[in-house]
C-alpha cells in the first residue's frame, strides 16, 4: 500500500484508528480489508464519496443494532460495507460472498490454532 494511498484515505474517512505514523491495525486482516479499499478505489471501482457514505450507513446500522461505538467493531464494519459496496457495484455477489466466507469458516475449524488457514476445494463443498 503507498504512503500516499494511505494518507488519502486516512483524511478521506476521519474515523479511521490511527497514530501519529498513520492507520493502526489490530490484526493482519484489518490491514488487508483497507488495502483492499484502496486498491478498489485506486482502480475506479468507487469514488471516495461513495466509500465514505457506504462505510458511514454500515457504521449508523450497526449503532442502531447496539454496537457500542468502541473503536472494538470500526475494521468489522469497514469490511461489512466493502462487502455491500463491490456486491453493489456487480464487482461480486453475495452469494459468492457468503460462499467465500463459509469456506473460510470451515477452513479455520480444521486448522489449528497457530497455524495459517488454507482454503482448500473440500471448504467450498459445504
Amino acid at each position: 500500500m503507498s504512503t500516499a494511498a494511505a494518507a488519502k484515505a486516512t483524511a478521506a474517512v476521519p474515523s479511521i484508528p490511527r497514530d501519529d505514523d498513520g492507520p493502526v491495525f489490530r490484526a493482519p486482516w484489518e490491514a488487508q480489508a483497507f488495502a483492499m479499499v484502496l486498491t478498489l478505489h485506486e482502480r475506479g471501482v468507487f469514488t471516495w464519496t461513495e466509500w465514505a457514505a457506504a462505510l458511514a450507513e454500515e457504521i449508523k446500522r450497526a449503532q442502531g443494532a447496539g454496537d457500542p461505538d468502541t473503536g472494538e467493531t470500526y475494521y468489522l464494519h469497514w469490511l461489512a460495507a466493502l462487502e455491500t459496496l463491490v456486491a453493489t457495484k456487480g464487482v461480486t455477489s453475495t452469494e459468492t460472498l457468503h460462499r467465500y466466507r463459509d469456506a473460510w469458516d470451515h477452513a479455520a475449524d480444521r486448522t489449528p490454532h497457530g497455524q495459517p488457514i488454507v482454503l482448500r476445494a473440500e471448504d467450498f463443498a459445504r
